[in-house]
C-alpha cells in the first residue's frame, strides 16, 4: 500500500493518501484548503486515482479541501451520516466499507469530540491502522466542549471502537501539537495521561472539563464553510485554488 502523511504547519493537520499499489486507487483523509496545491502535485506525481474524500468530522479549525479537489479529480467526498451535511456525495454509516483496489477502509463511528467523527481501519496483510481523526491523538484527545462534544460519548467511542482493536494496530491521529507522528493502540493504553485504561470515565469526564481551552481561532469560518463541504468565504479564498 502507498501510505503517505501530510502536515499543514498553521493548523497542525495530518491529511492521508492510501493507495492500493495494483490498482493505484485512492482515498484522501482529511485534506487542507491551503495545501490542496501540494495534494494535487503528490497524487499526481504518484499516479493514483482518487475514489474518495474523506473527512473525519466537520472540522471547526480549518476548511476541507475536499470540495475543491472534488470539482479537479472527480472523487467523491464522504463524510458520517451524523454529520448533516447535504453536499457530501456520500454519507457514512459504521461498519460501511469504502473499498479502494485490494483495500478497504472500514468505517468506525467515534463521537464524543463532535457527533460527526469517524476512525478509519485499514488492513493490509496482518498490518492493522487506524486514522483516529480528533477522536484519540498521541498523548492526548480531542476537546470536547463545544460543537456536540461530550466527554461520557468519547470515552466509550475511544474504548469500545479503538482500543478494542489489536494492541500493535498503528495510531494515526488528525492532528499533533507535538512532533509526534504515530503511535499504537497498546502505548496510548499504557501512556495516555487522559485515556490509559486505569483512568476512569469519571476521572475523564473531570479532565475535560478543566482543560480550559481557548476557541480555535478559526471557528466563525470553518465551520459555515465544512457546512458547505470547503467552500471558504470570497475575501479568504487567496490560495490559488
Amino acid at each position: 500500500m502507498i501510505f503517505r502523511q501530510l502536515f499543514d504547519r498553521e493548523t497542525c493537520t495530518y491529511t492521508y493518501l492510501l493507495a492500493d499499489e495494483t490498482s493505484k486507487e485512492a482515498i484522501l483523509i482529511d485534506p487542507v484548503y491551503e495545501q490542496v496545491d501540494r495534494h494535487t502535485r503528490l497524487i499526481e506525481e504518484l499516479g493514483p486515482s482518487l475514489l474518495y474524500l474523506v473527512d473525519t468530522h466537520v472540522h471547526a479549525d480549518h476548511i476541507t479541501g475536499s470540495g475543491v479537489l472534488r470539482e479537479r479529480m472527480g472523487a467523491q467526498t464522504v463524510l458520517s451520516s451524523g454529520a448533516g451535511v447535504d453536499c457530501a456525495d456520500r454519507n457514512a454509516h459504521h461498519g460501511d466499507q469504502l473499498s479502494f483496489g485490494t483495500l478497504s477502509a472500514e468505517i468506525r463511528h467515534t463521537p464524543g469530540h463532535t457527533d460527526s467523527c469517524i476512525s478509519i481501519v485499514v488492513r493490509e496483510s496482518g498490518h492493522t491502522r487506524v486514522l483516529t481523526g480528533d477522536a484519540l491523538f498521541v498523548r492526548g484527545c480531542g476537546r470536547t466542549d463545544f460543537q456536540q462534544g461530550n466527554a461520557s460519548t468519547l470515552y466509550a467511542s475511544v474504548h469500545d471502537q479503538i482500543f478494542s482493536l489489536p494492541d500493535d494496530t498503528e495510531v494515526y491521529p488528525g492532528h499533533d501539537y507535538n512532533g509526534s507522528l504515530m503511535s499504537t493502540v497498546r502505548e496510548e493504553k499504557v501512556f495516555n495521561p487522559r485515556l490509559k485504561l486505569s483512568i476512569s470515565e469519571s476521572q475523564f469526564m473531570e479532565i475535560m472539563k478543566n482543560l480550559n481551552l481557548p476557541y480555535p481561532k478559526r471557528i466563525k469560518e470553518a465551520l459555515p464553510a465544512n457546512m458547505a463541504c470547503g467552500k471558504p468565504p470570497l475575501e479568504n479564498t487567496s490560495t490559488g485554488v
